[in-house]
Order: structure tokens, then sequence, then C-alpha cells
């Protein structure tokens, strides 16, 4: 990755993962990903701001050396996240007089988990100011976007925001800022749904706070920049926003077909209606896409087959998923079929306490469905559409 500049002795010197298709053995990413760090040069001292993924500290120490960096007086780290802080001990072993500027909180964590001496640690609060001589810096505590200490760094005389984790995407592009704005909203989004949706709540103290700032460019640590900020905040502010769309996802794994019936006799029985169908079959989505129509969608219907009375594993996996992104969901159904036994209804309730949806009237038959299966399904799109004018989203 080259070496990319945002404003005068501002420099981007992160690194691509054009390859990485996979995040926490967990969330995959289609489009690879960034690990943006940065460094800015004052008149009397330099910080680095992050560091990179430990698989990719060539790149950053191979820009350093382009820029002719000399000595970093510090290192500013945001979140503890191995992914920005892996190469922090690196930079502190070629930079001996350096420091790591954080919070208390962080300090704790880099301590745990990359053995970082407490002695080179400066810990700042909420509000502090740093100077590089004509630089200045000023921390913003930013708890739980996503971790407890997370913060972001203004620059006060350059009027840009660096927000770490927070606004960003896992999107592989050359580009310092955003130059197509429909695919870095796409990536944007996605990255919002699958790890910033839990925090919707505070979210928006850390959008409040920095409507009230005079800021240019936001830069994030992972994906490209942004120097038309409003772009990204409006964006974010319709997402964490109590509105939901008249969209149904219906997301299914069916073992001998039954519930697969099921599924696309109520999907055309929605559809006939006119709200939004996703369907998703289970064993070959992904997740990544499932969470962002979550982002939006009113109404989720969760489709499976019995496995020893309980949901099928692979639909446990995807309501385990949505507890934990907790979407703003108005409503939930249950349907599907059993061959000789079925407490499916109550553990699936059982299993999404975070999920603040009404839970409707479940379809749950035996074998294969017949007629009046098919009338309670019609029964349950009736009722989805009708809670869904209740609630005004059939614009």
């Amino acid at each position: 990755m080259a070496v990319r500049e945002l404003k005068v002795n501002v420099h981007s010197v992160g690194a691509i993962d054009w390859d990485r298709r996979l995040f926490d053995a967990l969330i995959p990413l289609p489009n690879g990903t960034t690990y943006n760090s940065y460094l800015i040069k004052g008149s009397e001292k330099t910080a680095l701001l992050d560091t990179v993924d430990p698989s990719k500290e060539h790149d950053l120490l191979s820009n350093l050396k382009k820029l002719g960096v000399g000595q970093i007086e510090y290192v500013i780290s945001h979140h503890a996240e191995q992914d920005h802080s892996g190469s922090i001990p690196k930079i502190l072993e070629l930079h001996p007089n350096a420091k790591v500027v954080t919070n208390p909180k962080c300090k704790k964590m880099l301590i745990d988990h990359l053995s970082v001496q407490e002695d080179r640690f400066i810990t700042v609060e909420d509000g502090e100011t740093l100077s590089l001589g004509d630089k200045t810096l000023e921390f913003i505590y930013a708890p739980w976007v996503h971790w407890p200490e997370t913060m972001f760094t203004y620059l006060r005389e350059d009027k840009i925001l660096f927000t770490c984790d927070f606004l960003g995407s896992h999107f592989a592009t050359s580009d310092v800022f955003v130059r197509n704005e429909s695919r870095t909203y796409d990536m944007a989004k996605r990255y919002y749904a699958e790890i910033m949706m839990p925090f919707r709540n505070k979210i928006q103290k850390h959008l409040e706070k920095i409507d009230g700032m005079d800021v240019e460019i936001i830069a994030t640590s992972h994906g490209p920049s942004y120097d038309n900020p409003k772009f990204i905040l409006d964006a974010y502010k319709d997402w964490i926003s109590p509105d939901v769309k008249n969209e149904v996802i219906i997301a299914y794994v069916s073992m001998h077909d039954s519930t697969r019936r099921m599924v696309e006799h109520l999907a055309d029985a929605l559809v006939e209606r006119g709200p939004v169908v996703k369907v998703y079959d289970l064993t070959k989505t992904d997740i990544g896409e499932l969470a962002i129509d979550l982002v939006d969608a009113a109404t989720i219907v969760i489709a499976s087959p019995t496995v020893h009375v309980g949901p099928h594993p692979v639909a446990q996996n995807v309501i385990f998923l949505a507890n934990a992104l907790r979407p703003k969901l108005r409503f939930a159904a249950i349907i599907g079929s059993y061959g000789w036994g079925s407490r499916m209804v109550e553990q699936i309730a059982e299993m999404i306490p975070n999920l603040k949806a009404e839970l409707l009237e479940p379809v749950v038959i035996k074998g294969h469905p017949k007629q009046e299966d098919l009338e309670a399904l019609d029964k349950l799109a009736d009722e989805i559409i009708e809670k869904h004018k209740s609630i005004d989203v059939m614009k």
C-alpha cells in the first residue's frame, strides 16, 4: 500500500489486505479490508495513530521508511483489537523512546493482549490534548463502538477526526478518500450491520458529539476516509433511527422439503400483499448479506424443521446472530415442520431475549404442508400486513 496524503504532514501509512476473506473466524469479507494507520508530523513531535494487523507489519514499516520517518514520539492507540494494535510492539522496539498514548481501559487491554510494558504508556482523559508543536491532538472517549475502551482523536488544526472502527468499512481499496459512494455505502452498511448494530444507543450519543464539531475529514481504521463527512453521518443516522421498512426477511433451512414448501407459499402470499420479501436459504447464505437486511426490516420469519424437537442447528446459529446483533425488528414469526414432536417455538423464543420484537402466532406443522396448513400461512401473511400497517411502514 502506497503512502497517501490526507493533508500536509498527515499521511495514511497502513496496509491493504486484498485477500482476507474472514474476520474473527466469523465475519465474511467478500471485498477484503484495509488496516489504516496515520502518521502526523508536527513541528516538534511525530505521532503514529494506530498500527496494522501483524500480518501486514512489513507494509507499515515500509511506508514509514518511504516517508523518511526518524523518531516517533507517540503511538496513539484508539482500540486494543489486534488488527489496529498488533504491530505496536514492533514500533516500540524500533522507537525505544516512543510512548503509547491511550486511555486507562485500553492501556490495561494492551498489557493483557500484547504484553506492552507499563512504563511505555501515557494515559489521557476524555477531552485531554497533546501538542506536536504546530498540531494539536484532542482525545475523545467513545466507548462501545464497538469495544468499551475505544476513543477518537481530533486533529484540531486540520479538522480531521480519526474514529478507528467507527464509521468504517471492510473494503480493500487504494482510494484514500471515498470515490464511489454507492459501493462504499454498501460496504459501510455491511460493516455497521455486522459490528456496530448492537450499539445503536451508544452510537446516537457519539453522532451527537460529532455534529457539534468542525470536521472536514473523517479518517477511519478500515476502508476509505470521508472528505464529505455528511455522507457517512447521514447514513448512520438513518440506520440507527427507530424507523423500519415494509420488508420481511424469511430465513430458512429445510431437510425434506416440508419447510421449503411452507417458505415458498408464505413468500408468494406476502409478495401478493405488497411488502418487500427477502428469502435466505441458511445453508447457502452469506451471513453478512442477511445482517445488512436486518438493519431495516420490520419482520423476520424463522423457518426450520425440528432436530430432536428443537430448531435445526443451522437455524440456531442465525437465531443466535440475530439476538446478538439486536436489530430494530418489530415482529417475528416461527414456521416449520416436525416428524414426531416439537418444542421449537419455545426454544427459539428463549434464544432471542434481546429482540424486542412481538412474536406472532407460529405455524408449526407435522409432515408435509396440507391445505389447512397453507391457509394458516395465508393467515400469517395477513397478520404481518396488518402489523406493518399498525406501525405505518406501508409506504
